[in-house]
């Protein structure tokens, strides 16, 4: 099934929280001078118009990045994604929503590697026409699982990870836990980063819990919830599974969250108490 299209979804709650983990694990990274490698699994087309016909009809990006346009971040990794965000849109409206592939783009240098895998055919060009003239890039209209056995390990020894799948099937979270063994068995120092959303608190769990289960070590929870929990259709919120995270990711995140979860909550938040409950970074496995 190929009917999943992001640009419905581009600057959403759940793409502040992926890209505010996203752009912090980078950082990180390109503090060395040694070359990484960017590796996106289910990249979409890199550059959403928020006023197309498709994120006009959901207008989601309201709820999400469009509550921080005018915010004046404290924290940093909160003020170094806004910025990348305002960059992308320098005559200060917002018009234009970066995915994944994109920001990455924007904050690695020229010998660092770009690898991106996206098979729906409508996206996949206008994916390959952005890196045609980037030298150290490869990307390619095949299934994600594949692109692990293609693509990994790459040349260069440290990457980040991003597995972003929409989750259309059901048998999605197992396809991906056996693709993470198999991506981990290949690149083990990458740092992998993991997007889930929360539809349905035990299907939540339980997906967890069987990662969990595959023995990698050194496993970083973080999970923000705009929206209670409820039963049924409806993503109330998402997460961000972290494998081998830098060590002060766990920190940054706390202090971004603090800051940014009154400002996405779906009501009004009366108390830090209340705050805290909207979000969750938590050590799952030890190194």
């Amino acid at each position: 099934m190929l009917s999943y299209r992001h640009s419905y979804h581009a600057g959403n709650h759940a793409d502040v929280l992926k890209h505010l983990v996203q752009v912090t694990i980078l950082d990180y990274l390109l503090q060395k001078d040694k070359p990484l490698c960017y590796h996106d699994s289910h990249a979409g087309a890199g550059l959403y118009s928020l006023s197309s016909e498709q994120a006009q009809k959901t207008a989601e990006y309201q709820q999400g990045i469009a509550r921080l346009w005018h915010y004046q971040p404290t924290s940093l990794p909160l003020a170094r994604y806004v910025n990348l965000i305002k960059g992308l849109n320098p005559d200060n409206e917002l018009a234009f929503y970066p995915g994944s592939p994109k920001i990455a783009a924007l904050m690695l240098r020229p010998q660092d590697t770009i690898q991106a895998t996206e098979l729906h055919p409508s996206d996949f060009p206008i994916l390959q026409s952005q890196f045609a003239k980037r030298r150290y890039s490869r990307i390619e209209n095949i299934d994600a699982y594949a692109g692990f056995k293609a693509m990994l390990p790459p040349l260069v020894k440290r990457g980040l990870v991003l597995i972003d799948p929409p989750y259309e099937l059901k048998t999605e979270y197992t396809d991906l836990v056996a693709g993470l063994s198999e991506a981990y068995r290949r690149f083990p120092q990458a740092t992998y980063a993991i997007w889930y959303p929360v539809i349905e608190r035990p299907a939540v769990e339980a997906f967890i819990s069987a990662i969990v289960a595959t023995g990698i070590k050194n496993q970083l929870r973080i999970e923000y919830c705009p929206y209670p929990d409820k039963a049924g259709f409806g993503m109330s919120g998402s997460g961000m599974l972290v494998i081998n995270p830098p060590y002060t990711l766990a920190d940054n995140m706390r202090d971004a969250l603090t800051e940014l979860a009154p400002l996405l909550a779906g009501t009004p938040v009366a108390s830090p108490e209340d705050t805290r409950l909207l979000w969750q970074v938590s050590q799952l496995v030890g190194e």
